[in-house]
């Protein structure tokens, strides 16, 4: 069996690396006020442990505070649930930000809490860098509740505020004569602090943007009606086939800000958005998967 031509022009459009290079320009997430954007993302399964097999946490991006709770299920319903008690506790959010599992993008959730008036940012997929603060927050709980739990791994659920305590401690004064000083200065400096930390945030945000986006080489960019091939990490491939995780042809439907890509499969008329570091434009005639020659 050999492959076509038209298989051939794939295979010399994929790159030697086995990983796309990033070649999109950074978007920084900056924010105003604490408790104004939350992350939040499922952890496990784990262990059944008091019937809870999943951990839900969610990290406030100014204040770095991080609310966890363990839960037997990681569908819509305990979701919403959590949720309104992060904002009993803290207020409504401006904006919350998750991956586009289907237990955060639902009809269910979304209807339930249009009252809040909110923006739900989505990461686009194999894009773990847009909720980079909740991962991060992810690791710190795994980490510590590896040190904590006993032998069978099935007491996690009674060790997860110990696994919190870490953040909790970051934001507590223990020498009080200091501590009192501090107080007194912040409740009168308290606007005055929040524009100086803004400043300061946006600053450094500005400094990683151009630090990241000067290193790029060759800038990818996209236009409605591009042909382009997709990186597919989950693609299974078996051993001592020659195939690559670039498929397609596919066309680009929609370009949005921000460097989400919409594309089309014009085979079955299926659309999806990824990030764009995920794509590279396809140079070749068309593509038929199933031809080959004898």
């Amino acid at each position: 069996m050999h492959l076509s031509l038209s298989r051939s022009v794939v295979l010399a459009n994929a790159p030697v690396t086995s990983h796309p290079r990033i070649r999109c320009l950074k978007t920084p997430i900056q924010v105003l006020e604490v408790f104004d954007v939350w992350g939040i993302d499922f952890v496990g399964p784990f262990p059944m442990s008091k019937e809870n097999r999943y951990i839900l946490v969610a990290i406030d991006y100014v204040s770095k505070w991080v609310e966890a709770q363990a839960l037997p299920t990681n569908d819509a319903r305990v979701v919403l649930e959590f949720l309104k008690k992060l904002f009993s506790r803290f207020g409504t959010p401006r904006a919350r930000i998750s991956d586009r599992g289907t237990h955060f993008c639902n009809t269910m959730l979304e209807k339930a809490l249009q009252c809040y008036g909110f923006t739900h940012g989505l990461a686009t997929a194999y894009h773990p860098q847009t909720s980079g603060q909740v991962e991060n927050a992810n690791r710190g709980v795994k980490r510590t509740l590896e040190k904590t739990v006993g032998k069978s791994r099935k007491d996690w659920s009674d060790k997860l505020d110990d696994a919190l305590a870490p953040w909790a401690l970051k934001t507590v004064n223990l020498d009080v004569t200091e501590a009192a000083k501090r107080r007194y200065f912040q409740i009168h400096e308290l606007e005055a602090l929040r524009d100086a930390v803004y400043a300061c945030s946006l600053s450094i945000k500005e400094k990683s943007k151009s630090l990241h986006d000067r290193k790029l080489k060759g800038l990818k960019e996209f236009k409605k009606g591009d042909r382009v091939l997709f990186y597919n990490s989950h693609l299974k491939l078996f051993g001592g086939k020659l195939k690559s995780k670039w498929t397609g042809p596919y066309i680009v439907e929609e370009v949005f800000p921000y460097g989400t890509i919409e594309l089309q499969n014009k085979v079955d008329g299926n659309t999806w958005k990824v990030n764009g570091h995920r794509l590279k434009h396809y140079i070749g005639g068309p593509l038929d998967e199933n031809k080959e020659e004898e």
